[in-house]
């Protein structure tokens, strides 16, 4: 028998991209599978238009915003209640490749010692340009480098370990839920994989990228609040994922750290001085990055604060 595969979807004022995703999953060649679409507080009328559409599948509804980590644990913990062999968390606004879960499954079966499974990861817009194929850490700018990023669909078609998975799909054997939990809620949104990924390993879990395993992502479409929102929760989610999983003042990271700081609050000091002398032309995309680096302090600052949640 086929293992039993539980797909977690986390829906927030996007049912356009969940209905299109729904729908990418119907032509699954897999069989042995549960849709779990668990809606984050959405305001547009999601909850109806996806029950009507596929009454067949498992709605839960939040009714206020959890984040993504609080949003999926409510998926995750449904599922555990009942027999399920691996969790799936896939983003909403992806589109999946008929084979996935396929290569997936035959991807954890041949590496026996792999706890989370990453898909290559396409862009939307860019079919034949990888966005994601796993992450790998860079200590000297405290930071991952995204393997693939950019490039065409040339030479990536082996398993490949890395250092995270990318949680727009996160394959988890119920192995690692079982032994480390649930994703952590203190993230809110962004690193939280990350997070997890670290958490698995310390574990004794491998990350491991499947080529085969394809899907197809709308990247950043799920931030309705547009460009600063990310800013926000990536400098947030990074320094308490630094905290958490590497001495975030220690020698190696503490240099690199500051230049990136300073830069930002130097950017923001002098794009503030110079915005009311900007041409009309220009004062637009001035704004929108005086958006940005104000977000990115603001992040900063909750975390010296220990601010944390839907705080943005």
């Amino acid at each position: 028998m086929q293992p039993k595969i539980a797909i977690i979807l986390l829906n927030y004022n996007g049912k356009k991209d969940t209905l299109e995703c729904l729908a990418s999953l119907e032509n699954l060649e897999y069989t042995n599978y549960e849709v779990i679409v668990v809606d984050n507080g959405s305001k547009d009328g999601s909850t109806l238009t996806i029950s009507k559409a596929y009454p067949h599948i498992t709605l839960i509804e939040t009714h206020k915003n959890l984040g993504f980590s609080e949003g999926n644990n409510v998926g995750i913990r449904y599922a555990l209640k009942k027999s399920f062999d691996y969790f799936f968390l896939l983003n909403n606004d992806t589109i999946i490749d008929p084979t996935n879960l396929t290569s997936f499954v035959k991807a954890a079966e041949e590496n026996p010692e792999g706890g989370i499974f990453g898909a290559k990861i396409f862009r939307y817009y860019e079919k034949d340009t990888i966005d994601h194929f796993g992450g790998l850490w860079n200590q000297t700018t405290a930071d991952f480098d995204v393997v693939g990023l950019g490039k065409k669909d040339i030479g990536f078609n082996q398993y490949k370990q890395v250092d995270y998975i990318c949680g727009c799909a996160f394959f988890i054997t119920k192995e690692v839920i079982e032994k480390i939990g649930l994703l952590e809620p203190s993230f809110f949104l962004i690193w939280e994989d990350t997070d997890y990924c670290y958490k698995a390993k310390k574990a004794g879990f491998s990350l491991i990228s499947v080529p085969d395993a394809k899907i197809y992502h709308k990247v950043s479409s799920s931030f309705t609040g547009g460009k600063p929102q990310m800013h926000y929760f990536w400098w947030r989610g990074r320094l308490l994922w630094l905290q958490r999983n590497r001495k975030v003042l220690s020698t190696p990271y503490r240099y690199s750290l500051f230049v990136e700081v300073f830069k930002l609050f130097r950017h923001f000091a002098v794009k503030s001085l110079v915005f009311p002398f900007s041409t009309k032309a220009k004062r637009e995309k001035r704004r929108l990055r005086l958006k940005r680096y104000k977000a990115g302090i603001r992040g900063i600052l909750h975390f010296c604060l220990g601010k944390f949640g839907n705080t943005y």
